[in-house]
């Protein structure tokens, strides 16, 4: 099955469910909290299926991530002036 068959399945699904909530809410009313949160959690099901047939119409092409060199020459000691070492404190006062 490809996704779009599989999507289209599960929207099917869902819509099955949409309307077994209807008619329990038909039975049972739809006041009592565990039926609102029935029918929340099927609303944003939907929602969740709606996104992902979303991004399955548009694939995102993979993109390689950015190499990045690090020269193996030492750093420039002036980017270290007015720095604490790590645990130690900065340079000019003593740990306790």
């Amino acid at each position: 099955m490809s996704v779009h068959d599989d999507l289209t399945t599960v929207q099917r699904c869902l819509d099955d469910l949409s309307r077994s909530v209807g008619k329990l809410e038909q039975q049972l009313g739809a006041g009592g909290l565990e039926m609102r949160r029935v029918r929340t959690d099927a609303a944003h099901l939907k929602e969740s299926v709606a996104l992902l047939r979303d991004a399955a119409s548009h694939p995102a092409s993979p993109r390689k991530p950015e190499l990045v060199t690090i020269p193996d020459t030492p750093y420039d000691d002036s980017l270290w002036i007015d720095t604490d070492d790590e645990g130690l404190g900065a340079r000019d006062r003593h740990a306790p």
